[in-house]
């Protein structure tokens, strides 16, 4: 497997002007006799498809969804990132850069994070001129608020619906490219396997797809020049989370399993403000905006019995006092307090809990956020104009109303740092195969800072891959294949062999019950702490279930038909086999890192232990057969501009 990430030569702050000046072009006149997939219309997806068919190129882009606004970049509520320094409190791209390294705990490659900090500004410039309603200050300059990991105010939002209006935006650029012909979108379509064809040298190429149609259970072959995995992340595979139960690891696992690397899938980010479990026929959890936490405090019981007394309803949250009261955050990181990053906010939480200090009723898996103190310091109005949606939101959940009594939260599955490995240029070790947005790895480290996801998404579609996928495309030249290749008919083949397995089954257990039973060793297992002994369980239930699956699995109705269960039963069967490499990649990990938290390497005060000697690197697996284990490379990473450092918010 060729690792090479191809970072340019030069200081840190010149590589991307260096590179974009001497990589090679493809002519406007010649733009048109290329063909590009994009399997995704999230927010990189989206972004991508519009910027490439405005440059003249041909484009085919592929939802699962009924519409492109429907992607899950929509769920994103707190804000976007830009190094703009509006507020004049000592921003810049070198400090956003910095957070990032630091908030991704020293394990992203650091030039490409140097990149987005750096083309972050743009996007906001790019996002205001389509028309995105940016919250404004008074006197109508776009305000910014903080989040998580950042002493400063650089977050651009949207009230709580920050992902929704950016979608929506560049949503509208892809309608235009649409409605010229230069973007053929198909919806309710979903990739199902890479095509490879070797070039003359015998060196396979990413040049097509096979996708199902979701609505009359076709199988199709789609060729191009190449193709782009803007798919999302692997959260889902925990079973609970805060993706939309679509959200899948489909794309990019066969994807892997036709060579393309997996990088650092132990990585999952544990988002600390979600509304806790509520039911065991629950099949997503509502993420609350961390941007709440800029006014909201979050705090437990200092007193079991308080918390006892609380979960068994005797006692309500604002009867508790002051004195009773343990903000944790404002405690243990006084610099940060309540906007200490993700990872560490999520397992002081579960400190909080396991110390029997959790609130909410029947589980005890519940914390407070709440907005007593900004109420009365700013009134209920302000609150409302910044949060609205959000607090309306929770009470429809819940049934209480934030306003008057602190919001219940818990951490939960959320955002997935690791993904398909990519170079410098966004490319995987497949040539043609490039992968953007969070289905790759490239950007986040071991965890990822708050209001970062949407500004990869949108640095890598707009900013990114029009100059990368040029310089690839100028080299290999036009020609997409013709559907007739030998190397279509054999992946369609796998893939109508692969349904049709899972059809003939026929057995008596859900797809969903099987789904529901994998989250639960993975939550439990290797979720917010990990150890060797928890790890080697794992290894060993994964493979027995994944063997059930095989065995016990039904799937009622016709492959040849709209088939929601069949979808569900095909995603399910790449997540059993996906969790296995995720928990061997947890597993060959012996330190503590983000979002990875191996509970034999900690400080004596709980605080995450890395191992910078032995495990500075970005750890790629490599598929190696079914039922045959893959096999680990490892891309050193190797700081220029930043030094190694105990990663502190005290």
């Amino acid at each position: 497997m060729n690792l090479n990430s191809n970072i340019p030569e030069g200081p840190l702050a010149q590589k991307w002007q260096s590179h974009k000046a001497h990589i090679k072009l493809v002519n406007p006149a010649n733009r048109r006799k290329y063909k590009v997939i994009v399997i995704g219309s999230g927010l990189a997806g989206a972004s991508a498809s519009a910027t490439l068919a405005e440059l003249g190129y041909n484009v085919s882009c592929f939802c699962y969804q009924d519409s492109p606004r429907r992607a899950h970049s929509i769920a994103a509520q707190g804000g976007i990132n830009a190094a703009k320094n509006y507020q004049n409190d000592g921003d810049s791209v070198y400090r956003l850069f910095y957070d990032t390294i630091k908030g991704g705990d020293f394990r992203a490659r650091e030039a490409n994070v140097y990149r987005l900090a750096e083309v972050s500004g743009n996007i906001i410039d790019q996002m205001v001129a389509q028309g995105v309603p940016f919250a404004r200050d008074y006197g109508g300059l776009l305000d910014n608020r903080s989040f998580g990991g950042a002493q400063v105010s650089r977050t651009f939002y949207a009230r709580g619906q920050t992902g929704q209006q950016l979608l929506l935006g560049a949503y509208s650029q892809m309608s235009k490219q649409i409605g010229l012909g230069k973007i053929k979108m198909h919806n309710r379509h979903e990739m199902l396997d890479v095509v490879l064809v070797k070039d003359a040298e015998g060196v396979p190429h990413a040049k097509g797809v096979i996708v199902r149609n979701l609505l009359t259970g076709e199988v199709e072959k789609h060729s191009a020049d190449a193709v782009l995995i803007c798919s999302g992340g692997y959260g889902n595979a925990f079973y609970l989370s805060t993706n939309a139960q679509g959200c899948s690891v489909t794309a990019a696992f066969r994807a892997y399993k036709r060579g393309a690397g997996f990088a650092n899938p132990c990585y999952t980010q544990i988002h600390p403000t979600c509304i806790p479990v509520h039911g065991t026929q629950q099949s997503k959890l509502t993420l609350m905006s961390e941007s709440l936490r800029n006014d909201g405090r979050v705090w437990a019981p200092k007193n079991k019995d308080t918390a006892a007394k609380i979960r068994a309803k005797q006692m309500k949250a604002t009867d508790v006092p002051e004195t009773d009261r343990d903000y944790y955050l404002e405690r243990k990181y006084p610099s940060f307090g309540n906007l200490a990053p993700r990872d560490i906010s999520s397992r002081a939480a579960k400190e909080a809990c396991d110390d029997g200090r959790g609130v909410a009723p029947g589980s005890g898996n519940g914390v407070y956020l709440d907005f007593a103190e900004s109420i009365g310091r700013l009134g209920e109005s302000s609150i409302a104009e910044r949060y609205g949606n959000l607090f309306e939101m929770y009470e429809r959940i819940t049934g209480e109303n934030a306003y008057k009594t602190p919001m219940m939260i818990f951490p939960a599955v959320h955002y997935t740092m690791g993904g398909l490995w990519v170079d410098y240029n966004l490319m995987s070790n497949v040539p043609g195969l490039f992968v953007l947005g969070e289905a790759n790895f490239s950007d986040h480290g071991a965890n990822r800072l708050g209001a970062s996801a949407l500004m990869q998404g949108l640095a890598d579609g707009y900013f990114v891959i029009p100059y990368t996928l040029g310089n690839y495309l100028a080299q290999v030249g036009a020609g997409a294949p013709a559907l007739d290749n030998p190397a279509f008919a054999e992946a369609e083949a796998s893939v109508k062999a692969f349904n049709d397995k899972i059809m003939s089954v026929q057995g008596d257990e859900s797809a969903r019950d099987l789904h529901i039973r994998l989250g639960h060793i993975l939550w439990e297992k290797c979720g917010m702490a990990r150890s060797k002994e928890s790890l080697t369980q794992a290894l060993a239930e994964i493979p027995a279930l994944r063997e059930e699956f095989w065995k016990r699995v039904r799937v009622p109705g016709d492959s040849k038909d709209l088939n929601i269960e069949l979808e569900r039963a095909g995603r399910v069967a790449d997540f059993l086999e996906f969790a296995e490499v995720m928990v061997r990649d947890a597993l060959q990990r012996e330190e503590s890192c983000g979002g990875h938290f191996r509970v034999e390497h900690q400080y004596p005060d709980g605080e995450a232990k890395r191992d910078d000697e032995n495990f500075a690197f970005v750890g790629v697996w490599e598929y190696q057969g079914e039922n045959k284990a893959p096999t680990l490379e490892k891309e050193p990473l190797k700081y220029e501009e930043v030094k190694f450092a105990t990663r502190s918010y005290k």
